[in-house]
């Protein structure tokens, strides 16, 4: 793992959805308050027509340049928003692995890659503490505006972090806790300082390749 990449790209609107309730939790590093997760009756939110204008997803992706043939995963995956957009960049020789802790939403997600006509994406149940991802095989691990909502964060990352190959990339998306003007509650956002003490805990952040790649794929997803 010590040749793999973190990358934090921020998003700059938000809007608020419905959410599973559960307790309240902070995380022990930065001692945020960790966000609920979204429900199943958030999934329309999740697929609304606005979200490509606001997120830019494919500006998002095209920064990451996942090659053809890759192994990818979409970790809080939801129904698919974005898994289907990473399953059309690898390609029919690559593979994606949607990952979400509830199966309802793995369900609406299996359906949208079935009406895409989608064949390289496998449907995984992950748990609040282990994703349940194939060990050392990943080349690409992405994580949009999810990361907050995990309850356990430890756990997860060093599950990820196992399954991604030795030049593998763990790429997190979130909203932009930088900016008090983003219409979101603090506990759904994140700052680029608050993810990396939480990734890499002690470590020194002066990769200049790493931090390139991280604004140019910020600002990529938050050019409105």
């Amino acid at each position: 793992m010590e040749k793999s990449r973190i990358i934090v790209a921020l998003l700059a609107c938000a809007c608020v959805f419905p959410a599973v309730g559960r307790g309240e939790d902070v995380h022990p590093i930065t001692h945020r308050k960790i966000a609920q997760v979204m429900g199943p009756g958030g999934a329309d939110w999740l697929v609304r027509p606005e979200r490509e204008r606001e997120e830019h997803p494919d500006d998002a992706l095209d920064a990451l340049a996942i090659a053809p043939g890759s192994a990818v995963a979409d970790v809080g995956a939801g129904v698919g928003y974005f898994t289907w957009r990473l399953a059309e960049r690898v390609g029919p020789t690559g593979v994606v692995y949607g990952e979400d802790i509830q199966q309802s939403m793995l369900d609406q997600l299996k359906k949208n890659m079935q009406d895409r006509h989608l064949a390289n994406v496998r449907p995984v149940l992950g748990a609040i503490d282990d994703p349940k991802l194939p060990k050392a095989a990943l080349d690409l691990i992405v994580l949009v505006d999810v990361y907050h909502e995990f309850s356990e964060p430890e756990k997860m990352l060093e599950r990820m972090k196992e399954s991604l190959k030795p030049n593998g990339r763990l790429v997190f998306i979130e909203y932009r806790g930088e900016d008090p003007k983003v219409p979101i509650r603090p506990e759904h956002k994140m700052t680029v300082k608050q993810v990396r003490a939480e990734v890499e805990p002690g470590a020194r952040h002066k990769s200049e390749s790493r931090d390139q790649a991280a604004r140019e794929l910020a600002q990529k997803s938050s050019n409105l």
